[in-house]
């Protein structure tokens, strides 16, 4: 069964799946995986290095031909000109995070490229809407990163988002295979995207410590965090630092994250954050992205099949 959406016609996707644009690991080799694998790839700017960043977006036109984006997390991003790079290098998709929707949507709209802006919660999707967003991803606060300090469940927001709005709706936020992505279709979502799950994929250059820290994790291990502030709130693993933070709260959640190459790429959990959703407390394996897509898309079909078929199917 071929599933197409507007999601897929829009980007040019064979399967309805948008990989999260994590910092420092979204880069060329995951997110060509990504996308070789008919999904969406991404590569990341929340990382700040938007030199290395420049490269990356250069170096995935030698690793696919498939369609890729680059998210715009405009937080972090001190040179808007990364904007007018990312028009020049001819990429068509760009997803926009961490800002006001109008910042950079005109330009980029103007310049022919297809705009999706991160939101989570109903006011942030009319305001994306109002500024001309071609789609919206819907993060609920299961999902691993920064987050909104009130946040609201998948389950929740993505109808509610999807009754009021007319653009397509990617739905995020606990999203790891078939069941979940049908019960995110079931809510008006017409594509979803994957974090944690792809964080524990084969390709995906993070330490093999963290990965076998979401495979050992339960639902319930992970935290999230500095729901009063200063800075945003953020949903990571459970490690010792972050239940002492999530205890005693921090002047500095920023200045929390510490080392994160270590963390990231040394394996030091305690070094700083690692950034994981609740969805950890389902990943049982490592596998290649191609592997969990072609999975998610057999299980996908199965449980739609199972439903039209009465729940005894």
């Amino acid at each position: 069964m071929a599933l197409r959406t507007r999601i897929t016609d829009m980007l040019g996707i064979e399967k309805p799946i948008i990989q999260a644009a994590m910092g420092w690991i979204a880069r060329s080799r995951l997110s060509s995986a990504v996308s070789n694998a008919g999904g969406m790839g991404i590569i990341e700017t929340s990382s700040g290095e938007l030199d290395a960043v420049r490269e990356e977006i250069v170096k995935m036109r030698t690793l696919t031909d498939k369609p890729f984006g680059v998210n715009v997390a405009q937080a972090f991003v001190r040179d808007p000109a990364i904007v007018q790079f990312v028009i020049d290098q001819g990429v068509k998709f760009v997803t926009t995070s961490a800002g006001d929707p109008m910042k950079y949507t005109r330009m980029l709209k103007d310049a022919g490229l297809t705009v999706f802006h991160v939101v989570p919660n109903l006011a942030g999707a009319l305001r994306a809407v109002e500024a001309g967003v071609d789609g919206l991803i819907v993060e609920g606060g299961e999902g691993g990163g920064f987050k909104n300090p009130k946040d609201v469940s998948t389950m929740v927001l993505v109808p509610q988002v999807v009754a009021a709005v007319d653009v397509p709706v990617v739905a995020a936020g606990g999203i790891m295979d078939g069941a979940s992505m049908a019960a995110a279709f079931a809510l008006g979502a017409e594509g979803v995207l994957m974090g944690t799950r792809i964080l524990s994929s084969a390709e995906c250059p993070v330490h093999d410590n963290w990965k076998q820290a979401i495979i050992d994790a339960d639902a319930t291990d992970t935290v999230f965090l500095n729901r009063s502030g200063p800075g945003p709130a953020l949903r990571a693993l459970r490690t010792e630092r972050t239940t002492r933070i999530e205890k005693e709260g921090s002047p500095s959640i920023f200045g929390e994250f510490a080392d994160t190459q270590a963390v990231y790429f040394g394996g030091d959990l305690e070094a700083g954050i690692a950034l994981t959703g609740q969805v950890a407390g389902r990943i049982d394996a490592v596998k290649p992205v191609a592997q969990i897509f072609d999975e998610t898309m057999a299980e996908y079909e199965a449980v739609v099949a199972r439903m039209a078929g009465g729940l005894h199917g």
